[in-house]
This record gives C-alpha cells, structure tokens and sequence, in this order.
C-alpha cells in the first residue's frame, strides 16, 4: 500500500510537469500560420514564420494567427438607385497579411470579422446597390460585383486585411417588384412573338405575291408565243394535238364538228 508520503510526493511531481509543460520555450507555428510575439501582453511587432521557436517562458507568449484564404458569408439590405429594397448576400474571400498581423493584433484584435469585415461589406454593398437601378443590379451583375469588390479593398487594407474575391450570391427584392418583372417579361414575349407572327404573315404575302406575278408572266410569255405562231391558227393547232379523237356525243344546233371548217372561204 501506498504510502501517504509517497502520495504526496506524486501529486507534486504532476504538479510541477504540468507547471513545466505550461511554461515550456518551445513554440510551434503549423504552415498557414502567423506568430505574433507578446512581451506581458503587450505586442513586441516580432513575427514568427512557420516552423519551431524557443520563447522565454513567463516573459513572452505567443498568438497564432491563420494567414490562408478564409470565407465570411453577409447578407446586407440596402436601396437601390430607384428606391427598390435589396436584400443582397455576398460571399468574401480574404486573408490577413502576413507581414502586418503583428498591427492587426495591436489594433484590432482577434475580432476582426466581426468588428472589420462585416460592417466594411454592409457599407460596401448599400454604396454600390445605390448606383444600379433594380434592374441593373440584375443585367449588370459582374459591374456591382466589381464596384464592392474595389470598395471593400479600399477599406480593408488599411485595416491589414487582403481581399481575393467576391461573389454575389443572391439579390432578392420585394414581392411588387418580382411581379413587375414578370409581367414585363411576359409583355416582352407576347410582343415578340406577335413580331414574329406579323413577321410570317408578310413573308407569306410575299411568296403569293411573288407567285402571282410569275404566273403572270408566264400568261404574258405563252400569249406572244400564240400570236408569233399565227393566232387561230396556233391554238387549233395544239387542240388537235391533244384531242383523244372522239366527236361530242350530243351537238348543240347550229354548233360545228370540232376541227371541222365547212366555210373554206373562212
């Protein structure tokens, strides 16, 4: 059986691993990351990059921050240059510089998203949206996706923080407003496809028209043909030719045998 001594002895033996464990030199920045060097809390403007580091223990700690590309998703409402309410929400992609993380902390703090980011995306958005009418900002998407991606590097690299890229995923307005969409497109569509149909009307007129003017023609063409071949003579011609040489069954009185010229003075 363990002693009480001996039990004591244990205790303090864990304590001060523990103690020595807490107050170790030896620091660890992982890739990705940012060491930022405090002195009894306050910062000393000293980096540490990736990799193992020996700190005076006590003295000096260190904050780690992540350097590679993060993702804040906001949603902003906001007025468009024809009043129309907006409900935008965007997605940024940043990251904090490197070489300055040592400010951002001074300066900032751990809480950069929500005391930075968000409110420079609100102010951003609502600047942008108020150049656009309702409808630009769906036409001229990639425009106000550029004008809050120019604002938003504007405010936040004075604040140590790099902008990569934003999307805007959706814009939503109000319900009178989707309705006027939609009863416009509709209009658009009934309107073209009356075009269309007047459009097929006057092509079709003109084929006719076209059509009667060829058989005209043709009419005209055939009638100076018969009048260079003799006339008369031309036409009882070609009846011969297509007569199937049988005599009318009944004759009218006083009518004449087709073919048949009694009169050889006529």
């Amino acid at each position: 059986m363990i002693s009480t001594k001996v039990k004591v002895y244990l205790v303090a033996a864990f304590v001060l691993l523990i103690v020595i464990l807490s107050l170790s030199p030896l620091i660890i920045v992982r890739a990705g990351q940012k060491g930022v060097v405090l002195r009894w809390g306050a910062v000393t403007g000293e980096i540490l990059d990736p990799g193992i580091h020996w700190i005076m223990p006590i003295v000096k700690n260190v904050k780690k921050l992540n350097i590679q590309i993060q993702k804040e998703e906001v949603e902003a409402s906001s007025a468009s240059k024809d009043l129309q309410i907006v409900t935008s929400k965007v997605a940024l992609n940043f990251h904090l510089d490197g070489d300055r993380v040592s400010e951002l902390w001074k300066t900032i703090g751990s809480e950069f998203k929500m005391k930075v980011i968000d409110p420079a995306i609100q102010e951003s958005v609502k600047a942008a949206t108020a150049k656009y009418t309702a409808e630009e900002l769906i036409t001229k998407r990639e425009s106000v996706k550029e004008d809050i991606k120019n604002s938003l590097r504007e405010r936040l690299t004075k604040d140590f923080i790099v902008v990569d890229e934003l999307n805007i995923i959706n814009f939503d307005f109000s319900a009178s407003f989707n309705s006027a969409i939609e009863a416009k497109v509709t209009a658009e569509q009934s309107a073209l496809a009356a075009k269309n149909k007047l459009e097929q009307v006057k092509y079709e007129a003109s084929q006719t028209i076209e059509s009667a003017k060829a058989q005209a023609e043709a009419i005209k063409i055939q009638a100076q043909a018969i009048n260079s071949q003799g006339g008369a003579d031309y036409v009882a011609l070609q009846a011969i030719k297509n007569w199937d040489g049988k005599l009318p069954t009944q004759m009218i009185p006083g009518g004449a045998v087709p073919f048949i010229n009694l009169n050889p003075a006529n």
